[in-house]
């Protein structure tokens, strides 16, 4: 069975089912029963070589949906919501409390069948204007995508409790932004206190995009850099199984938003000391202790979001992230300084190098795993081979050194080759070449074996040659 969303197009016009396949592909991917333009755009896109199209975008014609086990009078009330939305979405504000009665008993706040109200629908267009109308019409700001299906069935997955600030800043839209923190959103999104969490933050959504003015708007306004992500089933690809905002900007190399982390939570940290030294004059003992649990605790969650940072830099090649990581006093894992000694070694990083191999001794030997022989020694051994650089050949011979311990070596053989010499190489090749008929050439007389009679040959103890075989003179012992 072949995937429909992956194959090589078609060099001349493909057949009509090959358009109906890949469009309904698209179709279900987004939860439709309907097939709409936008489908055929990417379905052609993909079967006809060189024709691209821009991405699918959040709007209210996707959610047209209307079953034929519904009855007329749920059948009407879905037009007009639709219809409702589709006046909402043209970004006329005076049509906005004609739009509203459109919507059903919920009014300004009704939900799409992807489970959006139109206060998401404008944040995610940018539609400043909208937003301020929406919002003094009395839209709930905080609203969140519902998790459930049967009521809204086209609900994406990846939007599953996410507000209408999240959307703001999915689509980088900071007037908007600012507008709805203006407004009193909740800056962590649909996260609430002392709650696991499951969907990404406004944060870490900034972060990962690398929009330094988004990320120091929402650190301004209060956002928890160290919040992270888990996941419903279990299954993550992180070391501690979440995601948090210093991972996200590791992880896509954006060093200047994860110096903006770091300064942030420099600056907090900063301010509970002083606000700890203000408390301590009048407060007592049991006071003052909570206060340094309070302070012990945050600076574990730093260390364990540093930690998963460190690991997700080195990954994906970020050795400066990794670095200035580490110059902040965590300590190296054996899997982080291999990967790192690995991406400098590729990108040819000399000094890089020689810190990395001097970094070696700092590690614990607890993290001597098998991946240190599998792995570590032999990249050593590769790097030993190429580089033509003392130091660094000095620093590999140290820590072969540490690696094979305190025993002593033993004595190796010396194994001898038998080395053949060019008179030797002749009398073999005469022999063997002999047999290959009158176009033979002899190497050193360059006479045919018809003409060597009349050849002087260099071999002592050689007789005549014939060409009706090798002569047996070439075959003693004391010659060969």
């Amino acid at each position: 069975h072949k995937s429909a969303l992956f194959f090589m197009p078609f060099m001349v016009l493909p057949p009509l089912m090959e358009w109906i396949r890949v469009a309904v592909a698209h179709a279900e991917h987004r939860r439709s029963f309907s097939v709409d333009s936008d489908d055929v755009r990417q379905a052609a896109r993909l079967l006809l070589p060189g024709v691209d199209c821009e991405p699918r975008q959040l709007k209210t014609d996707d959610c047209f949906c209307v079953s034929r086990k519904l009855d007329a009078a749920s059948t009407e009330a879905k037009f007009l919501q639709d219809l409702g939305f589709r006046m909402l979405n043209c970004g006329r504000t005076d049509l906005v409390k004609q739009a509203i009665n459109l919507l059903g008993p919920e009014g300004i706040n009704s939900k799409s069948e992807q489970g959006m109200t139109p206060l998401m629908y404008a944040c995610a267009r940018g539609d400043e204007a909208m937003v301020q109308m929406l919002l003094d019409a009395g839209a709930d700001i905080n609203c969140e995508v519902p998790n459930t299906v049967h009521q809204h069935p086209s609900v994406y997955p990846e939007t599953r409790q996410a507000t209408a600030l999240t959307f703001a800043v999915l689509h980088q839209h900071v007037p908007v932004l600012q507008l709805l923190l203006d407004a009193r959103a909740h800056v962590e999104g649909s996260l609430q206190d002392r709650m696991e969490n499951y969907t990404e933050t406004p944060l870490q959504l900034a972060t990962a995009a690398g929009n330094c003015e988004l990320v120091s708007l929402l650190l301004e306004r209060g956002a928890d850099p160290l919040v992270g992500t888990m996941y419903r089933n279990g299954i993550s690809t992180t070391p501690t199984g979440e995601m948090n905002s210093f991972s996200l900007a590791a992880a896509h190399g954006h060093r200047n938003v994860f110096h903006q982390l770091l300064a942030q939570s420099e600056k907090g940290k900063g301010d509970v000391l002083s606000l700890e030294e203000i408390l301590a004059e009048g407060s007592d003992v049991g006071e003052r202790s909570s206060l340094q649990i309070e302070a012990s605790r945050t600076g574990k969650a730093k260390l364990k979001a540093l930690r998963e940072a460190m690991y997700h830099s080195s990954e994906h090649g970020y050795v400066d992230i990794t670095l200035d990581i580490r110059s902040l006093g965590v300590p190296w894992t054996l899997h982080t300084w291999l990967e790192s000694l690995r991406t400098c070694f590729l990108q040819h990083r000399r000094p890089l190098i020689q810190g990395l191999l001097k970094e070696f001794s700092c590690i614990d030997e607890e993290e001597y795993t098998e991946e240190l022989i599998t792995h570590g020694l032999p990249l050593m051994v590769q790097i030993l081979r190429a580089s033509k650089n003392e130091v660094i050949s000095q620093q590999l011979a140290v820590i072969f050194t540490q690696c094979y311990g305190p025993y002593p070596i033993p004595k190796l053989t010396e194994i001898k080759r038998k080395q053949t010499s060019r008179y030797q190489f002749i009398c073999v090749y005469r022999v063997s070449a002999l047999y290959c008929g009158p176009l033979y050439v002899d190497p050193v007389t360059e006479c045919s074996p018809s003409d060597a009679a009349k050849c002087i040959s260099p071999l002592p103890s050689a007789v005549s040659v014939s060409g009706k075989g090798p002569p047996q003179d070439y075959l003693r012992t004391d010659i060969i």
